[in-house]
């Protein structure tokens, strides 16, 4: 089982391999905090480590967790929603774009998430209570920046959604960014800034591609090829030794290059080098360097 996820995952798309990511990191948060839960030790804390804070002080103790929080869940239904809305508009993203993109809008989007969630919360005094304990987690605004670039590069693209029928994606982005602009007061304040900041980096990729051609994740790109070049295990040189020949088979290898040879000659004496063919002209040339190194 583990061999097959392996090849899965090396030879699966980008995108499969974001949702293993996302996967094996949820697995790996939910295993830890079931063991320390039976024994009766809570660590739920240690988990802020690789969240992203609110608190500017904070970040700068950890600042790993602006990549870390984007790839991490808890909760069982948010981790469930967070990947299949990602398997869906990934799927959709890749039909515009291509895949190092995807990975390097997922990217900026949750780092374009961490910065407004920061700003916001560190700009209004409405969270000025809570900034010191507040902490961010999950792939909701890197899956809205991918939402938000199809969104602008592709507004009257259609999708199938349950009992409402099919309907554009401008619409579902309208939505969508209108719930998430009502809820920074409500309980997941962090996550509806966060989102926005998502969708506003897929916004400004979209834009900058459709208008300019100038790719945001021109520097992702490269740095997943340089990392690709690094795992990539290297070739392994095979010698292989074969028998030495024997005087018979010898003797005949050099009767028919003598053959072969001799043919040439007297085609070059009835109609001239230039009526040669390419092989017989490159046999020729073999033999005569072979001549003067000998």
């Amino acid at each position: 089982m583990w061999s097959q996820i392996k090849t899965n995952f090396k030879k699966g798309s980008y995108l499969t391999r974001l949702l293993y990511i996302n996967l094996g990191m949820f697995v790996l948060v939910r295993l830890v905090l079931l063991i320390f839960t039976l024994f009766k030790h809570d660590i739920s804390f240690a988990i802020r480590y690789i969240e992203m804070p609110a608190y500017i002080g904070n970040w700068i103790t950890q600042p790993w967790g602006i990549i870390t929080y984007m790839f991490l869940h808890v909760d069982f239904i948010h981790f469930i929603f967070n990947v299949l809305v990602l398997y869906w508009y990934g799927t959709i993203f890749l039909q515009f774009f291509n895949q190092k993109q995807l990975v390097g809008v997922y990217i900026l989007g949750g780092i374009g998430g961490a910065f407004l969630y920061v700003f916001g919360y560190s700009v209004f005094p409405y969270f000025q209570e809570v900034l010191k304990h507040t902490y961010l987690l999950g792939a909701s605004a890197s899956v809205m920046a991918l939402i938000f670039t199809t969104v602008i590069y592709a507004p009257n693209y259609e999708v199938q959604l349950a009992l409402i029928g099919r309907v554009k994606l401008k619409y579902i982005g309208l939505v969508l960014f209108a719930v998430d602009v009502l809820g920074v007061t409500s309980v997941n304040a962090g996550g509806s800034i966060a989102h926005i900041g998502g969708a506003i980096t897929g916004i400004l990729f979209a834009s900058l591609y459709v208008r300019q051609r100038v790719d945001l994740t021109t520097g992702i790109s490269w740095l997943l090829d340089k990392l690709a070049t690094l795992v990539q295990p290297k070739p392994k040189i095979t010698v292989r030794y074969g028998r030495p020949k024997t005087d018979a088979e010898w003797n005949v290898e050099k009767k028919a290059k003598n053959a072969a040879l001799d043919e040439i000659l007297e085609q070059i004496k009835k109609s001239g080098y230039d009526n040669l063919s390419a092989e017989q002209k490159k046999m020729l040339f073999d033999i005569s360097n072979k001549k003067n190194n000998n």
